[in-house]
């Protein structure tokens, strides 16, 4: 497994991270210790979570992933072999069921974090990530800004101070964004190199062959101000495995949660099938395509595979062997073009 180390951290990590979204809700307890196993048998350290998994979010379940991987760790051991990253939920999405008021606050904060370390068993968390912002902005599947959140008060500093303190304490050690736009991470680095104050280390945002938005304005910012990107949804809700194509899987993610469409559209299943075309045209599946196109980009920093199954999850991993030729590259590119980012 290819190993490399967020910038600006000590944190070596493997180049493909295991996604736990589903532990709790598609997969047992049972399952998800077989996943985590079979994860770091085969070279991965780097574990993500978040506070408000599994998805589909609801209150019945919620914390589950956490906890599941907290029982893992408990009887494990060699706990600092392991990078593990969690995320406090930010408000604006019908979620208040996890706390009153969910936003970030210093309050809520140091909420979080107490009781991530409790369902996770573990004294610290190696990277701690705000899930999405406090302001409305365009995210999951919203492609442009039309207008200001106005009722949002810019709170970079207060935010970063409750870091700096849980950070000296010894209860997380660095820190990062999620679902964030330019504008964003560089008020973060602004505000945090002006105090003094932790620099966010990572940003946490979709990208594929079916979103390439992050090229447009973050690829920059991360490539100058070294912000590594830990790509999610490298295969679209598995979309881009290529099994939905004749008809949605029912019991699948999609197949089981229809309220998430970011990947459904008419031309995310347009292009799907051509670059399946392209993937069995060169001996690979599209599966294997699409996640080596991810790993390929300068970019990005680990690439976050999840999976319901073992047999998902080894196609997964094995990926980080293959390398895309530079005339896949360019056909990638063609199709880019012709259908340029359908799942935003």
């Amino acid at each position: 497994m290819k190993t490399t180390t967020i910038p600006n951290t000590d944190l070596k990590i493997s180049k493909i991270c295991l996604g736990t979204m589903t532990f709790g809700e598609q997969n047992s307890e049972i399952e998800a210790h077989q996943q985590l196993d079979y994860a770091v048998s085969s070279g991965i350290n780097f574990i993500d979570t978040a506070e408000m998994y599994p998805i589909a979010a609801r209150e019945a379940t919620l914390g589950s992933t956490e906890r599941y991987i907290g029982s893992w760790l408990k009887t494990r051991g060699k706990r600092d072999d392991l990078v593990i990253a969690t995320k406090i939920a930010g408000p604006n999405r019908g979620m208040d069921y996890i706390r009153k008021p969910l936003d970030f606050s210093k309050k809520s904060i140091l909420e979080a974090v107490d009781l991530s370390l409790k369902n996770l068993q573990t004294d610290y968390i190696d990277l701690y990530q705000m899930h999405w912002p406090e302001r409305v902005m365009n995210m999951f599947g919203q492609r442009g800004l039309v207008k200001i959140d106005a009722n949002w008060e810019e709170n970079f500093f207060e935010v970063l101070s409750v870091y700096d303190e849980l950070i000296k304490v010894g209860k997380i050690r660095y820190i990062g964004v999620s679902n964030e736009a330019p504008w964003a991470v560089m008020k973060f680095i602004s505000e945090s190199e002006k105090h003094h104050l932790p620099r966010i280390a990572t940003i946490q945002n979709p990208y594929s062959l079916l979103n390439r938005l992050f090229e447009v304005g973050l690829a920059e910012v991360c490539l100058r101000e070294r912000v590594g990107l830990l790509a999610y949804s490298p295969l679209g809700f598995g979309i881009l495995s290529g099994k939905h194509l004749a008809e949605i899987q029912p019991n699948s993610r999609i197949g089981l949660f229809p309220q998430f469409t970011r990947y459904t559209s008419e031309n995310s299943t347009r292009a799907t099938r051509m670059y399946q075309e392209l993937a069995f045209d060169n001996d690979l599946t599209l599966a294997e395509m699409a996640l080596a196109f991810v790993q390929h980009q300068s970019f990005v920093t680990s690439t976050i595979v999840g999976a319901t199954s073992l047999e998902q999850l080894k196609e997964n991993i094995d990926s980080h062997n293959i390398v895309l030729s530079e005339a896949i590259l360019k056909e990638i590119n063609v199709i880019q073009e012709l259908i340029p980012n359908p799942a935003p």
